[in-house]
């Protein structure tokens, strides 16, 4: 099906060419706030320059340094909230596992942003204590090996844990299944 819009252009024959005399300059943007345009209704634009005074405390004033130093670049404040944040990230029994591992691999990469060195394998213990209940056989199997692993070994292992987990949930289900139909029948035969 076509449709056809009546929709009606505006007249573009009234529009003027720009020739640099018949335009209002609004506003204008710049790096240094030492150059100012000056405009009047006759559509020309000045072009003030500030002097050197001025030009010596914007730049002393917006200097890298004294910025970090006015606004907190390194801010401890900021740095205690996320070390906190880590330490108190908890994994629950209700959210899928590979959630809470993404979260906590996002608050650990935040705590390193801030500069705080740490260890691989400490990262990974740490992951492992925060386990969820349900998780609890398999952190006491992983915590007496004797091989140390690192994060990211660790991550690996909880994704083939968590993929059996799903796959023997789902063959349990499937039996459950079938043992209800079984029964079922039997019902239905003894009628």
């Amino acid at each position: 099906m076509v449709t056809t819009l009546n929709k009606t252009l505006p007249d573009l024959s009234k529009l003027e060419l720009l020739d640099g005399n018949n335009y209002k300059l609004d506003y204008i943007l710049f790096n240094y706030p030492h150059v100012d345009i000056v405009t009047d209704n006759s559509c020309s634009a000045n072009i003030v320059v500030a002097d050197d005074t001025t030009k010596k405390k914007f730049e002393k004033d917006n200097n890298t340094d004294s910025l970090e130093k006015k606004y907190g670049a390194d801010d401890a404040g900021k740095k205690k909230y996320v070390v906190g944040k880590w330490i108190k990230f908890q994994m629950v029994n209700h959210k899928p596992i590979m959630e809470h591992v993404h979260e906590y691999e996002n608050m650990t990469a935040a705590v390193l942003n801030e500069g705080m060195d740490m260890c691989k394998i400490l990262q990974a213990n740490v992951l492992l204590e925060k386990f969820p209940p349900s998780w609890s056989d398999y952190r006491n199997q992983l915590k007496h090996k004797k091989k140390n692993l690192t994060l990211q070994e660790l991550i690996s292992h909880m994704r083939t844990k968590e993929a059996n987990r799903l796959k023997d949930e789902e063959s349990e289900r499937l039996k459950d299944k079938m043992k209800s139909l079984s029964l079922l029948i039997l019902l239905k035969l003894t009628l």
